[in-house]
């Protein structure tokens, strides 16, 4: 298996062919990473948070549930799991504006630059940030429909993994939040890995 780095605050993307399987590691536990994928002919069908919970009819993919497209079409499978977290499909990926909301000034690492970054990286541009699947992001929610800011609850090495169901392209993002606590409390961020197998 050759894992691919996704570094601290950082975003990798890769090419994935139909039928392979992609697996995310948390490597140190604590490390959330926001997650995309596109449709390599068109980039414009990409993997959406609403459509996927219409489809599924669940807040939270299960192991054998497919994130389908912008279009309705399955994009990716959760065919493995070992992180024992729901993986959150509500909060949108950080930005250079939701850090100005936080109190900071001037630039911070975000998961949206990170994204156009590693499709960048591949000769890629594209117009919009789609919304992203948050692996290993702790997002409890109540009967009444509140959300919470939880800490992280997989443990090192643990992982994902999905299998692609047409050609496509993976980007991925090592969330740099450091002032809320779903990298942990200490506010460290770390590396993640995946592989395309």
């Amino acid at each position: 298996m050759n894992l691919v780095t996704i570094p601290a605050r950082r975003g990798k993307a890769a090419r994935v062919r139909a039928g392979q399987h992609v697996r995310v590691v948390n490597t140190h536990g604590t490390q959330v990473v926001d997650a995309w994928a596109f449709n390599a002919q068109d980039l414009t069908e990409w993997m959406a948070m609403e459509a996927s919970r219409a489809w599924f009819m669940k807040l939270a993919a299960a192991v054998g549930d497919s994130f389908v497209t912008n279009r309705r079409r399955p994009i990716l499978t959760l065919i493995e799991d070992t992180s024992g977290c729901a993986h959150d499909t509500l909060m949108a990926p950080c930005d250079a504006d939701r850090y100005g909301l936080l109190g900071v000034k001037g630039h911070h690492d975000n998961c949206r630059d990170n994204l156009h970054a590693g499709l960048a990286e591949l000769g890629i541009t594209i117009q919009a940030t789609p919304p992203s699947l948050n692996l290993f992001m702790n997002i409890p929610w109540t009967a009444d429909g509140r959300l919470a800011w939880g800490e992280p609850v997989s443990a090192p090495g643990s992982y994902a993994v999905f299998r692609a169901d047409i050609d496509l392209i993976v980007a991925f993002s090592a969330c740099p939040q450091d002032i809320l606590p779903i990298n942990g409390l200490s506010g460290r961020t770390t590396e993640a890995h995946f592989s395309v197998e």
